[in-house]
């Protein structure tokens, strides 16, 4: 039991360190490429001022030359040019691909020419003497223009001290400390204080970059999932709301009901005949899945059509044309709307025969005239409509005919020169009495020319 306990415990924590890697692996690759940029552009500042420095102290060395020649040292004048011309090999490998890629390396070059040269040509002079001004200068430099990656500093103090302690114990070059009250033990310890205070400085300062970075990364991740959020937010705002009504709301600093006035809409309304029967035999989700399938094709046609999609009430479906932004041709949209639901409810049922489905019917009412539109109440938002128009049409529907779009004498009148209409009669209306409709059958005009209007 034990065993088993064990091995889960195991599992759980390679899992939880797998997890761990994986979530940070990115962060750091991307600090990493960010350190090798900053490297790379230190790299090149430091180039620049080690070639002044030394180009300055070469100056100063041929005035001593030819103005105070008591003064004059060859092997630093020899020095000082070997190392300009390192410096010139520097620069080139910091602008070339290689040194792009391998950064490192080329700071190792750069910091070895530098503690080096020196050491070098005053061992083949037959005399060793530590660079007390060069190496401590050299180090708390690259520790203040480079304070990352503090082990590439750690290998180039060991390559300048490690190179003096070759050639002091290995090759036995005799060796001078230039202070002469500096013990060889305080010699190391003086040059071991310098190297730990560097690397203490670029390790605390790397940390710190290494936590700031995460914290920025951190927050653009955060401020990234909140415009996502604020991005989806805004749009399901607006699969409730038009743009413009969404816009108005979010710019109130007090809500105020909102209603606009539009002096020529087209509303439609549509219903799916013998739906509420069939809710009986076929099972909730399968219903809702086939009507989901029939508004979806709908809404896809009011956003052709440039039309607003109003809302659904069970298996109705009401859209409007010529809101919120009023547009000329809101007449012949609202009828282009309605012949292409016509047709493709007719494709829905083929697609669906084989599938053991009752053919679907649908009734279409269409009335043009002034509404009223806006959002009011306090919760819920809905953008609706109100007006003779908006009763109009739903009579239009309620009272048509299956596989029919129905539409007032008004709308007749607007469409007649562009659609083939037929004169179905007059139908009782609650509160207006007998009234003229028609049958939108077709777009383009009648092809007799007999006048619908004359039929009654």
């Amino acid at each position: 039991m034990n065993q088993v306990k064990w091995r889960r415990d195991l599992q759980g924590a390679l899992t939880f360190l797998k997890t761990f890697a994986e979530y940070h692996a990115p962060r750091i690759r991307e600090y990493e490429v960010w350190r090798d940029r900053f490297i790379h552009h230190r790299l090149g500042v430091g180039v620049w001022l080690v070639g002044l420095v030394y180009l300055s102290f070469l100056i100063l060395e041929l005035w001593s030359l030819y103005f105070e020649p008591e003064d004059f040292d060859p092997m630093w004048l020899t020095t000082q040019l070997t190392t300009l011309m390192a410096m010139g090999v520097c620069g080139l490998l910091v602008r070339s691909p290689w040194g792009q890629r391998h950064s490192g390396l080329v700071f190792l070059f750069f910091s070895g020419t530098v503690t080096l040269i020196p050491q070098v040509q005053r061992a083949m002079a037959g005399l060793l003497e530590p660079s007390l001004l060069v190496w401590p200068a050299m180090f708390l430099g690259q520790a203040t223009l480079i304070p990352v990656c503090w082990r590439l500093h750690v290998v180039a103090q060991l390559l300048a001290l490690g190179s003096y302690l070759v050639l002091d114990q290995v090759f036995q070059i005799p060796s001078q400390i230039p202070l002469a009250n500096l013990s060889y033990f305080g010699l190391w310890m003086y040059l071991a204080w310098i190297c730990l205070i560097c690397n203490l400085c670029v390790y605390l300062y790397e940390r710190l970059r290494r936590s700031e970075f995460t914290a920025r990364q951190q927050l653009e991740e955060a401020y990234h999932r909140i415009t996502e959020e604020q991005e989806r937010s805004e749009r399901l705002l607006l699969n409730i709301l038009p743009y413009t009504i969404a816009k108005r709301l979010k710019e109130q600093t007090e809500y105020v009901a909102i209603a606009d006035s539009f002096s020529h809409a087209g509303v439609l309304f549509a219903d799916i005949v013998g739906f509420t029967a069939l809710s009986t035999k076929v099972s909730p989700p399968e219903l809702v899945q086939l009507l989901n399938e029939i508004f979806s094709e709908f809404d896809r046609l009011a956003d052709l059509h440039g039309l607003e999609k109003i809302k659904t009430i069970g298996d109705a479906y009401m859209v409007v044309s010529g809101l919120p932004e009023a547009r000329d041709d809101y007449a012949e949209a609202i009828a282009d709307m309605a012949l292409d639901m016509r047709d493709a409810l007719i494709q829905f049922n083929q697609d669906h025969q084989l599938e053991d489905y009752p053919v679907f019917s649908m009734r279409v009412g269409i009335a043009i005239g002034p509404v009223v539109a806006g959002v009011i109440g306090l919760k819920k938002f809905i953008y609706d409509l109100w007006g003779d128009t908006v009763n109009l049409a739903s009579r239009m529907e309620s009272h048509g005919l299956p596989d029919a779009i129905q539409v007032t004498e008004d709308t007749y009148l607007a469409l007649k020169q562009k659609y083939h209409l037929e004169y179905r009669g007059e139908i009782e209306i609650k509160g207006k009495g007998k009234t003229p409709t028609y049958l939108l059958l077709d777009k383009g005009p009648k092809p007799s020319s007999h006048k619908p209007s004359d039929c009654h």
